[in-house]
């Protein structure tokens, strides 16, 4: 009796060790899915300031904004952690996980010592445009030093995962998608296309060529730009004709509607400026995500996409303006598209998303000197020609300044070396000058300071935070809170800008939303550049090589 129970319970545990066995693989296999979300969605808006949300909230829809504000997790206290505060280096420094003084992406624009030459961020004469003819074809991440969180994902998955970027601006598709990303896609202003260029690959998907076919350029260019609500309820901002705003260039007034046909011109420029050109972005976005079978399988893959068309529409009109609300409100219809497709397509759950700036913006200087608040416009000419006369007056050669580019200026240190000078004792005797002879200055740094001392005060240290040898300025300038150079740089003073390490530039959204993100928020501060590492933590990644951001304890429970 003993002997025969004895040989059913073993009978009976091999069986279950059996069943194990067998379901094992299926168990392990469904386990392994769920340590990662099968789709990254990285959202930046180029130019967005945390109180846009709620300065709208009652004309947004509950589908966009309002989603992740109420389903995800808001980090209501996120800087920027470096000055410059530009395009550029926002990309490069959200997806790096640190700052351009290792990243190198110092601007948009730097000169460039070793070369002797002024460059842009990425355009790169030794790769051939795909999709155009067209100089805007000639763009890479090469002047990008570090890996991004992009780059460290295909690493990880023996380059299985498939990253794909898009942007109106090149920079914006290029600085995310890093150097290894299966495709980077930038609208180009001559033809209306979307292209890319041969470091990504030969020749445009069949998805991207039948995007282009259909001609959208064309069909957001053929009606005016109208106001989605009427135009009286914008009580959030001024009054559309301000004279805080400019004109489109034909028109004689920045006001609503705008008669795009009849501005449109020669090229499809214009629409870089609108509304529209978020739209066709997310659409663009739509078309990656089928096109590429993303998310549909259980490698993790990354799609970045970038709004750039509120930045241009701040420029012009400012951040007060109706233009701005309207285009604020037609983005959040847009991102609730994207979510509502996310949804259907990748199910709920199953994809990550971030949605951040790369900068935000100061209210117009002129205003905030018309309402009794500090501000203005530096004068550029007046910087450049004070540089000048110093340097004609103290070292006998005017020659030795050589360019002002945004806050830096670039002393002629060939010549200085040539003429056996010392161009660290030059530029500190020029920044002394300049804060004491320039209407707006604040503080001065210089090169040669930020490369042996550690500055403690905030907005001192965010300046050396974005200082590359060999890339940035000889004298940094930074304006009092308030001022700023010109809008276009031609001393204008219509619309906004941005640049500054100020809070008004430098403090930006940051929403989670999706896969093990928990519902809720937080005031406590985050940088930046903690981005790259909570994304590396929450996918069991590398973190990007040159990291030196944290990740974010409220997300990674």
């Amino acid at each position: 009796m003993t002997k025969s129970i004895t040989n059913s319970y073993f009978w009976s545990m091999r069986k279950l060790i059996l069943l194990f066995l067998l379901t094992f693989p299926f168990l392990l296999h469904a386990q392994s899915s769920d340590m990662r979300p099968v789709l990254v969605v990285g959202v930046v808006v180029d130019q967005m300031r945390p109180d846009f949300i709620t300065k709208y909230w009652s004309k947004l829809g509950n589908n966009g904004f309002k989603k992740l504000w109420n389903d995800g997790f808001n980090c209501k206290n996120t800087q920027y952690n470096y000055a410059p505060t530009h395009t550029g280096p926002g990309h490069a420094s959200i997806y790096t996980g640190t700052t351009p003084s290792y990243h190198g992406i110092t601007g948009n624009d730097w000169y460039d010592t070793p070369s002797t030459d002024t460059v842009n961020c990425v355009l790169d004469n030794n790769v051939i445009p795909v999709g155009t003819n067209g100089w805007e074809g000639k763009a890479s991440p090469s002047r990008l030093l570090t890996t991004t969180i992009t780059d460290e994902l295909k690493l990880s998955t023996q380059m299985k995962a498939k990253v794909i970027s898009v942007s109106l601006k090149n920079r914006g598709a290029i600085l995310p998608g890093g150097r290894a990303a299966d495709g980077a896609y930038w609208f180009e202003n001559a033809t209306g296309n979307w292209i890319t260029s041969s470091w990504y690959r030969n020749d445009l998907p069949k998805w991207l060529i039948d995007f282009n076919g259909r001609k959208w350029s064309d069909e957001y260019l053929s009606r005016p730009w109208t106001t989605v609500l009427p135009i009286k309820e914008y009580t959030e901002s001024d009054i559309d004709d301000s004279p805080y705003e400019a004109p489109f260039i034909g028109a004689e007034k920045p006001i609503f509607p705008h008669d795009l046909p009849k501005l449109k011109g020669n090229t499809y420029s214009l629409l870089v400026d609108i509304p529209f050109g978020n739209t066709m972005t997310k659409d663009l976005a739509l078309a990656a995500i089928s096109g590429e079978k993303l998310g549909d399988d259980t490698i993790t893959d990354f799609l970045a996409i970038s709004f750039s068309a509120v930045d241009h529409i701040g420029h012009q009109f400012g951040p007060n303006s109706v233009e701005m609300e309207d285009a604020y409100i037609r983005l959040d219809r847009d991102l609730a598209d994207l979510l509502t497709f996310l949804d259907n397509r990748i199910g709920k759950g199953k994809y990550l998303m971030f949605l951040t700036a790369d900068h935000a913006c100061i209210d117009n200087p002129i205003q905030l000197k018309d309402k009794k608040l500090n501000g203005g416009i530096i004068s550029t000419k007046a910087i450049q020609d004070t540089s000048r006369y110093f340097l004609k007056m103290r070292y006998g050669k005017a020659e030795y300044f050589r360019c002002r580019i945004k806050e830096q200026v670039y002393l002629n240190t060939e010549l200085i070396e040539k003429d056996k000078l010392s161009a660290c004792d030059m530029s500190k005797e020029l920044a002394t000058y300049l804060r004491t002879h320039i209407i707006g200055m604040n503080k001065t740094l210089t090169s040669c300071d930020m490369q042996s001392q550690m500055y403690q005060d905030l907005f001192q240290s965010r300046i050396q935070s974005g200082h590359f040898p060999g890339r940035g300025g000889d004298v940094y300038l930074l304006y009092q809170a308030g001022w700023t150079e010109p809008i276009d740089g031609a001393d204008r003073t219509k619309g906004t800008t941005h640049g500054s390490p100020y809070i008004f530039d430098a403090h930006v959204p940051l929403f989670w939303y999706g896969w093990h993100i928990q519902k809720g928020s937080s005031f406590d501060e985050v940088n930046i550049t903690d981005i790259a590492p909570t994304l590396s933590f929450l996918l069991n990644i590398t973190l990007p090589n040159a990291c030196i951001g944290k990740k974010i304890d409220a997300i990674i429970k």
